[in-house]
């Protein structure tokens, strides 16, 4: 009961929609990151993700527009950025959105780079790759939520990078999924139903400042 309790939803959902707010809310992260260019401080880049968001019609943001510059891609969701910097001619950064389109909930999350600084490079593509194999170890093993963080860890591990274990992945659905009190994905026994859980991988290089995120809806 209590496994179905956390995946619960409202009158409201329907599968479709998710996947409609997953795109839609993709499309603001690629439009967006087109637009973040050197030169640009942390604050204008997440006041021109508000322009792309209206520009596209949200319904509404259901958590703040999160934009993240150089060091500040090692903060976790609930911690603040360190000062407001500005974007380098080589330099990393990420966006994560949640965004409620058609009365459901879209939320994902990519890594970019600008210039050209291999090892920030490979650190986005690292993230991604992370994604995808524990996406695929969902699909293919049934695997609990737990489990999946478990192979995170050691496929981050494997690659050279340290996945972040603070961020675990939460549920989402129609707006709002908040009602529910699912906690988080890396702490649900059991294997996600597809729809209603964000994967979240954060990782870190090993000895330099920075690092990359990349999340999604298992679907």
């Amino acid at each position: 009961m209590e496994a179905a309790a956390k995946q619960a939803v409202g009158s409201k959902y329907v599968l479709e929609s998710m996947k409609y707010a997953q795109r839609r809310t993709w499309d603001v992260v690629e439009q967006l990151a087109q637009r973040i260019q050197p030169g640009m401080l942390e604050s204008e880049a997440t006041a021109e993700c508000k322009n792309v968001l209206n520009e596209l019609g949200m319904d509404r943001i259901w958590h703040p527009v999160l934009v993240r510059f150089g060091e500040n891609t090692l903060k976790t969701f609930k911690q603040q950025s360190d000062g407001d910097p500005r974007l380098k001619d080589d330099d990393i950064f990420f966006v994560d959105l949640g965004v409620v389109w058609d009365q459901h909930e879209g939320d994902a999350g990519a890594t970019f780079v600008v210039g050209h600084d291999a090892e920030m490079k490979a650190c986005a593509d690292a993230a991604k790759t992370v994604f995808d194999e524990v996406e695929h170890h969902w699909r293919s093993t049934g695997a609990g939520g737990k489990a999946l963080y478990d192979f995170a860890a050691e496929r981050a591990a494997a690659l050279g990078w340290r996945l972040n274990l603070d961020i675990k992945g939460h549920r989402v659905s129609d707006f709002p999924h908040a009602i529910y009190k699912a906690g988080n994905l890396g702490d649900f026994a059991d294997c996600p139903d597809a729809g209603l859980w964000i994967l979240e991988i954060q990782l870190a290089h090993p000895t330099r400042p920075f690092g990359s995120f990349y999340e999604d809806l298992l679907v």
